[in-house]
């Protein structure tokens, strides 16, 4: 790049330049902010255009020389007037010559200095080469004379003061800065390739190794308070090469910031904050001599609010805070830094004195205060313990400042990535929620004053919503959480079905947290992505205290004839685990197998055969589950509905006489999703947490899915799965519900055969609540519960606050409970799934073509035996 001279002279007047002989005449201004740098043109002193130099290097070397700055150049917020560049004269090259720089009896703190030295490839050594470690090889001195004749000189080492113009890694300089400053990243920004995504998570652009580097040294001056003469450079073999040279006229190093710090910027608007993206991109801060890390509005935070709300521990959705426009911002920056406030929309721009902020003085400007704040923190190590046991309990904790900002525990993200496939730490992000999982112990960095605390512990415990005061000196903070109900102890086993991409350990410490038993990890495929198949060999993980197993089994995939999840089988897996193309398996893949292959593969491994994230898709799995090859339907509750075509179809299912219990699963695939969030409970008595007693629950029907609510069904004294005989002509039944939540019910219904036929509601809202009814049934039938809450959605939008158990089934002699019209339906998606199968399905070879199409033909043949035996034509 060549800069025209128009564009150095406005530099040069910006900034109050000028070449070295000129500088008498503005050595007596005084500093405002134009003079808080003066650039020093070195033009009539350069003596070598970078191809000159560059001349005995290698291709590479030279092409790196190329990449070196040029022109006018603010690096790393210091503004330098650098060479032309091309085939001017643009370096000064010392070697063993002495060259004088006047200043004119110019002050100045600093004299920063934008140079390098040659390549010393200590690594690659020739035959017979001796071994002469370079760092720290005096290359030149460099010598500040003052007015009054004195003189105090300064080495410049080899990777103390300065460096090559590209190092490896792990060998920066000790004593000088790389001209490119680190800088952050979001989430959001633009990725290079694939091969960036690692590095986009870190948050932090490290910048110090690009090619081309010039080496800013901040060269102390002794005595400021005195005029200086001159700069003068003894070379000592060399090469040094500089290229720029800056006069500092603030106290402070330009070049050491100082720890990250959160700074209020308020500004004099009413109205609510525009919020997110908008407000992001109308207010642009930046900082001279550091990093903007972060810039953000808060949501509202009204502390009495979030205290007393009944619906904590489900996650909340942010709003735009009201009143005065607040700007929060977090930076690193040298002490004596100007920060700017860019307005986008008018085009003004603000600039603050952080050196008076810093102290803890607001600065004003126009109209906007910027102030400093939690200026004073302490580092904590603390723990959660369960009230009941005094002991120490992994939980999910998020602690917030006194203006909502949310503060995670060491070794814990504050920007949670909730993308697919990118959760691989021990955070969650519940709607706009952050929160940590932790072992029951943590450190913590908080503010000294007042802040939050929020702690859960799954769908037993009450959620902990505290105010706490943090003092200066406090290093230790211990607080608990209390069970307000004991289903565990009554004989319940909680399982999440359907989990995705964790490792096992991780999945260990969130069931925990989130109190699941039983986490099926299911490893899969996705095109040519594998997942968690690393971790099928391994077999269970479970929990020091026993409480919590990871299970690795498999989700089963088909794009339309089906999902499904084998979970616990015992030996090999069942492969391939996805058949047909995109999106579960990849390009030209034939349908090598059918949905009951696989479901027969993971019986005979003593497996559990569940229908994932049913009904969708939906093909075969209507064949399946006529020939009873599907233990379970993971039912997945809507927000503000039971009128959904989950449970539709489920309730078709059990009117044509099909036993399928609930059971429940998240479908986790990201950090926007707890373990657990949707979970089974299956009753497996006074038996262990293993996944053979789980599956026989499951088996058995004693279960219930829920997202929050503790929700019990007894009918005539029998529990979901059980069955009541009655006599010809039915009779009546008295069922009894009860449930118990942490967020409050608003309605408890009971089902028979998909009708509601009993129902109570709540309508403040209630954490216990009953319903005892009678109930007439003229004959074989199926009774359920239900209920809801009108809180939420919690965890991936969409998900209600709701419960339903399995049912209860009822029996009357000589009748079979059958709906011809559900009958039609799955006789109509076999069609549909034999139609895509003969007309644009890829084949595999004609074997396995034919039995996967046996599996429709059995399944026809099984429904078109039951409607001819209750007379009804096809």
């Amino acid at each position: 790049m060549k800069p025209n001279d128009a564009t150095r002279r406005s530099f040069i007047q910006a900034f109050g330049a000028a070449p070295p002989m000129a500088l008498a005449a503005a050595a007596q201004q005084p500093p405002g902010s134009a003079e808080k740098f003066t650039p020093v043109d070195l033009g009539s002193l350069f003596d070598a255009t970078p191809e000159e130099f560059g001349a005995p290097f290698s291709g590479s070397e030279r092409a790196d020389l190329a990449r070196i700055p040029v022109g006018s150049q603010t690096l790393r917020g210091i503004p330098f007037l650098l060479g032309p560049g091309g085939d001017r004269k643009s370096w000064l090259v010392v070697r063993r010559q002495t060259v004088e720089i006047p200043l004119a009896g110019r002050k100045a703190s600093y004299l920063c200095l934008a140079q390098f030295c040659d390549w010393f490839e200590r690594e690659r050594l020739a035959d017979g080469q001796q071994d002469v470690n370079p760092i720290g090889e005096r290359l030149a001195d460099a010598a500040l004379e003052y007015d009054d004749g004195s003189e105090e000189t300064f080495p410049v080492r080899r990777r103390f003061e300065v460096s090559s113009p590209s190092v490896p890694w792990g060998q920066l300089s000790f004593a000088a800065q790389p001209h490119r400053a680190d800088a952050p990243t979001s989430l959001n920004d633009p990725l290079k390739n694939a091969m960036w995504w690692g590095d986009l998570q870190t948050g932090v652009a490290d910048n110090a190794y690009g090619n081309g580097t010039l080496w800013l040294w901040a060269l102390p001056n002794p005595h400021p308070e005195r005029p200086l003469k001159a700069l003068r450079l003894r070379g000592a073999g060399g090469p040094l090469v500089v290229c720029g040279l800056t006069l500092f006229h603030r106290q402070e190093h330009p070049l050491r910031y100082l720890a990250l710090s959160l700074y209020r910027l308020t500004i004099s608007e009413g109205g609510a904050s525009e919020g997110g993206a908008e407000e992001r991109r109308r207010w642009q801060p930046s900082v001279d001599l550091g990093v903007v890390a972060r810039s953000y509005a808060l949501a509202e935070f009204n502390p009495e609010a979030w205290l007393a709300s009944p619906a904590a521990g489900i996650g909340e959705r942010e709003r735009p805070a009201k009143g005065e426009r607040k700007l929060y911002l977090e930076l690193t920056a040298a002490r004596e830094a100007t920060l700017s406030l860019h307005d986008a929309r008018t085009g003004q721009t603000d600039k603050f004195d952080l050196s008076q902020a810093a102290s803890g003085q607001p600065v004003l400007s126009g109209g906007k205060r910027l102030e400093a704040i939690e200026r004073h923190s302490v580092w904590i190590h603390g723990q959660v313990t369960d009230a009941a046991t005094g002991k120490p309990t992994p939980v999910r904790v998020a602690f917030r400042s006194s203006d909502g900002r949310y503060i995670p525990p060491y070794g814990h993200r504050a920007e949670i990535s909730t993308g697919w496939f990118q959760d691989y730490g021990a955070d969650i992000k519940v709607l706009d929620s952050s929160f940590a999982y932790i072992d029951g112990s943590f450190q913590v960095e908080l503010p000294v004053g007042e802040i939050f605390v929020e702690i859960s512990k799954g769908f037993e415990y009450q959620t902990v919503r505290r105010r706490l005061k943090i003092e200066r000196g406090q290093r230790r903070l211990d607080l608990q959480i209390s069970r307000f109900a004991d289903l565990r102890g009554q004989g319940w086993m909680t399982a999440d079905t359907h989990v995705h991409f964790l490792s096992p350990s991780t999945a260990v410490l969130e069931g925990q947290a989130e109190g699941v038993n039983l986490v099926n990890l299911l490893a899969a495929q996705w095109g040519d992505l594998f997942t968690n198949v690393g971790d099928l060999a391994h077999g269970p993980l479970t929990s020091r205290d026993g409480e919590t197993t990871v299970w690795v089994g498999t989700e089963n995939r088909q794009h339309l004839l089906g999902h499904l999840a084998l979970l616990g089988g015992h030996g090999e897996p069942v492969y391939p685990m996805s058949a047909s193309g995109p999106g579960e398996s990849y390009l030209g893949d034939p349908v090598r197998t059918s949905l009951a292959d696989w479901a027969d593969a993971c019986r005979r491994r003593e497996g559990v055969v569940v229908a994932v994230h049913f009904p969708y898709p939906i093909a075969e799995l209507a064949a399946d589950i006529a020939l009873g090859k599907i233990d379970g339907l993971e039912i997945y509750p809507q927000h503000g509905s039971f009128n959904t075509l989950r449970l539709r179809d489920w309730y078709r299912y059990l009117n044509c006489g099909y036993r399928l219990p609930c059971v429940g699963g998240t479908d986790k695939m990201g950090a926007y999703m707890p373990v657990g969030a949707n979970r089974t409970y299956a009753h497996v008595g006074d038996k262990g947490l293993d996944f053979a007693n789980w599956a026989a629950a499951v088996r058995k029907g004693n279960t219930f899915t829920t997202t929050g609510p503790l929700l019990l069904l007894q009918v005539d004294g029998k529990v979901p799965g059980d069955e009541i005989m009655l006599g010809a002509g039915g009779g009546s039944v008295e069922a009894q519900v009860e449930v118990r939540s942490a967020v409050p019910v608003h309605r408890i219904e009971i089902v028979r055969n998909g009708e509601v036929v009993a129902s109570r509601e709540a309508s403040q809202g209630a954490r216990d609540l009953k319903l005892n009814e009678k109930i007439k049934v003229a004959g074989p039938a199926w009774i359920a519960a239900r209920c809801a809450s009108n809180y939420g959605p919690t965890a991936g939008g969409g998900l209600g606050i709701q419960a339903h158990t399995s049912p209860v089934y009822l029996r009357v002699a000589g009748q079979e409970l059958f709906s011809s019209s559900s009958a039609s339906y799955m006789l109509t998606l076999i069609d549909g799934a034999e139609t895509w199968l003969n007309t644009l399905a890829t084949r595999p070879d004609e074997a396995r073509f034919a039995q996967v199409l046996k599996t429709l033909a059995d399944a026809r043949k099984h429904l078109h035996e039951r409607l001819h035996k209750h007379g009804i034509p096809h």
